[in-house]
């Protein structure tokens, strides 16, 4: 595709520096990168700590690429356990590439904080910042950002605080998500159970000694394979699960 359907008025032709899979640092214009699968390539940046931050960097371990990187924040590291969680995300990555764009200032960069890969193929790039931590700088890189994926054919979507039953439900189930929690037998039994809606403890109780099969049936929960209300109510024994209805996520 021309490159000059990637320029844009007032921001001329993007610029995109990444690091390929060989670890070369290459900087090229959007047109000659924009099906690059990031998702799978190594973060542009390493994030450092540095005297006096405002934030708490912390890695994350993901189920879904079964690999950790790392968060500027616990904000950012709490949203990649969102996608995680979706089971509509399938790549994921951390400080994937620099954006670069003209401006009165000369040449501006910004590295947005995720890139993901939907299962339909199609790409996310996401911002991770609160409404009330939005300063100009931050507002003009965002829009630029969200230029580019439009030209791009992704989606962008800055994203702030996470509601607090949502986040208290991911946190105790992420608790589960490691394979150890997975019995092939006592998983299919609950698949069965729970072919028809019904309480958690009930039907964990109906395959066999609650304490024993709870990890199972949480790990299924996490896996999406179970479904249940996370958003509006805290998990608890009356909480109703069932068979996934529709492909879908939270994110």
């Amino acid at each position: 595709m021309a490159v000059e359907a990637f320029a844009d008025v007032g921001h001329g032709v993007f610029e995109v520096e990444y690091v390929d899979e060989v670890r070369v640092r290459r900087r090229e214009p959007l047109s000659a990168v924009w099906t690059a699968r990031f998702e799978s390539l190594p973060p542009v940046r390493k994030v450092r700590t540095y005297a006096g931050q405002r934030s708490v960097t912390r890695d994350y371990w993901s189920t879904t690429v079964r690999k950790s990187f790392a968060c500027e924040s616990r904000l950012e590291r709490d949203h990649a356990m969102l996608m995680d969680f979706d089971p509509q995300v399938t790549g994921l990555v951390s400080q994937p590439f620099r954006l670069f764009w003209p401006t009165r200032r000369g040449r501006l960069g910004h590295v947005p904080d995720f890139f993901a890969r939907r299962v339909d193929g199609t790409g996310v790039v996401v911002d991770v910042r609160p409404e009330d931590r939005i300063d100009p700088d931050d507002a003009e890189a965002f829009a630029a950002t969200e230029r580019v994926c439009e030209l791009a054919g992704w989606s962008f979507r800055r994203v702030g605080v996470i509601s607090p039953v949502l986040l208290a439900n991911l946190r105790w189930l992420r608790g589960y998500g490691h394979p150890r929690c997975w019995r092939q037998e006592t998983a299919g039994r609950l698949l069965e159970v729970f072919a028809e809606p019904r309480p958690l403890w009930s039907g964990a109780e109906a395959v066999g000694d609650r304490i024993a099969v709870l990890p199972v049936l949480y790990h299924l929960l996490w896996r999406g394979m179970l479904a249940t209300d996370v958003a509006s109510q805290v998990l608890g024994p009356d909480c109703t699960v069932r068979r996934p209805q529709k492909e879908g996520g939270l994110w």
